[in-house]
């Protein structure tokens, strides 16, 4: 066995049993990860550099001394992998997956057979490194979605064998895989219902279609929590491709569902199958990346405060053929880590209005331009007008969006602080560069855009915002249910309520 920070603890206490009483002994914060339900759950895929991050030491010096625990204990030398040898074996990952794209996939078993005898195993997080390498040398996210399906095949056989942690009702993680249960049975319902359908049997079972395709259009709330929830976090560490990879696959299964809800509309047999038969294995592969890729990668690197944060944004967006999550999972370090985030804040000079004093909040005034208002004053506000604003900054960060009761996009506080083209699909940021950079330039102040979404019509606009000298401060989103209001004809000059 080598030693890495790559190397799971889980591996490490199956080959060495003794070391569940000598870790407690060398690092009293080891206790927390070899309880029984951090050993069902975290405990499964938690690497030596997680375990030496929770424990504040420095990882290098614990493997070291783990190394030589292990041979004092058991006489058993272990070597320990160095930053060449893991950047060695990164770069042969990286040199396979590259030949996979320049064959356009045609050589995958030749691919599979080598990994298999070179490298042999893989961790969710390498694979993430690794294809965010290959956006670097100039792959393009396109590409690299349109084979991802491929570099899961090459890797299929590795990601099978890894242990996958059961995590407690409550954890994001947990709610995200109930979820994926009842999408498994639905993408399993479509393929059977179209798979062998005639003409006859198509009409026969379209009511049996409508319903399963009404289900599994709830897919895109899970997606949305991903997108907007789980993803910002991610960015937060680093990882950027991989997120939009994702997100162009949610976008290509969107499209999907939509062709068949068409198709099966029009009667259009052929439509139907080839439609279904491409929306029930794309969502069935999505499943498997998310449970074998993403959750685990996201498990090593986000903690339990960041963890919960996203499952309070989580209501926001709601939930998918499931009821709200249970309580069991809560963690301990909640409350506590409140109170120290709420001072980071004010140490930060970015404080919520929350942190601030409730006489500060409701009496003491910001002088406008024209007239004066409380901060309370100002939120209640914005909060109230009957359009969605969200603002960016110079620096194209997501800096405020207006929390109204109805909001026509879905937001939470995770993507404070986001870069405002992840905030967006990848087919779409081109456009967002676009508008941003004809802003920076002072060539455009405004665009606008109308589309049709849910039966509603929806007006956008993007404003810059420039200060009394002329300079780019930032850009003003602002987004409009107007479907009533083309209705209009007319005049109306009295008061009329309608009770």
């Amino acid at each position: 066995m080598l030693l890495s920070p790559k190397t799971r603890i889980a591996e490490l206490l199956k080959a060495f049993p003794f070391l569940e009483e000598f870790l407690p002994r060398y690092n009293p914060k080891f206790k927390k990860l070899l309880n029984p339900v951090a050993r069902k759950t975290i405990g499964k895929i938690a690497t030596l550099q997680m375990a030496a991050s929770n424990a504040d030491i420095e990882v290098t010096r614990f493997i070291a001394d783990l190394r030589d625990a292990i041979k004092s204990q058991t006489g058993q030398e272990v070597g320990i992998m160095s930053a060449e040898e893991m950047a060695e074996r990164a770069k042969r990952i990286r040199q396979i997956l590259e030949e996979l794209h320049a064959a356009e996939g045609k050589n995958i078993e030749e691919l599979q057979a080598r990994f298999a005898a070179e490298i042999k195993d893989v961790s969710p997080t390498e694979i993430a490194e690794i294809e965010q390498q290959l956006i670097k040398t100039g792959i393009s996210e396109e590409e690299i979605t349109s084979m991802c399906d491929l570099h899961v095949a090459v890797f299929r056989e590795s990601l099978d064998k890894q242990d996958s942690p059961g995590m407690q009702p409550g954890h994001p993680v947990h709610t995200f895989r109930a979820e994926n249960r009842e999408f498994e049975k639905l993408a399993r319902r479509l393929s059977e219902l179209t798979r062998d359908a005639d003409e006859q049997a198509l009409a026969e079972r379209k009511d049996d279609l409508e319903e399963v395709l009404d289900n599994l259009g709830k897919i895109d709330i899970h997606y949305t929590r991903k997108e907007n929830q789980l993803f910002p976090y991610l960015e937060k560490h680093g990882v950027q491709g991989p997120p939009q990879v994702m997100w162009g696959v949610h976008d290509q299964i969107r499209e999907h569902l939509k062709a068949v809800r068409v198709g099966l509309t029009q009667g259009n047999l052929q439509a139907v199958k080839e439609r279904s038969s491409k929306l029930a294995g794309a969502v069935l592969d999505m499943i498997y990346k998310e449970e074998q890729i993403l959750y685990p990668m996201a498990l090593e690197k986000l903690d339990e405060t960041e963890w919960w944060e996203i499952r309070k944004g989580e209501p926001e967006i709601g939930y998918a053929l499931i009821d709200p999550p249970g309580e069991e999972w809560r963690p301990e370090i909640v409350e506590e880590r409140s109170e120290e985030m709420a001072k980071e804040r004010i140490e930060a000079g970015s404080m919520n209005l929350n942190d601030l004093p409730e006489i500060v909040a409701r009496n003491m005034k910001l002088p406008l331009d024209v007239g004066e208002l409380t901060l309370e004053q100002i939120n209640i506000m914005l909060k109230h007008l009957p359009v969605d604003v969200s603002f960016v900054d110079e620096s194209d960060e997501l800096r405020y969006y207006s929390d109204t009761p109805e909001r026509i996009f879905a937001r939470t506080p995770a993507v404070i602080g986001r870069k405002v083209q992840n905030c967006h699909p990848p087919k779409s940021v081109h456009v967002v560069n676009k508008i941003l950079e004809e802003f920076k330039k002072g060539s455009k102040d405004a665009a606008e855009f109308w589309i049709e979404l849910k039966g509603k019509f929806i007006h956008i606009r993007y404003f810059a915002m420039r200060d009394a000298d002329g300079n780019y401060r930032g850009t003003l989103e602002v987004s409009q249910d107007v479907t009533e209001i083309r209705k209009l004809e007319g005049e109306r000059r009295l008061l009329d309520w309608e009770d």
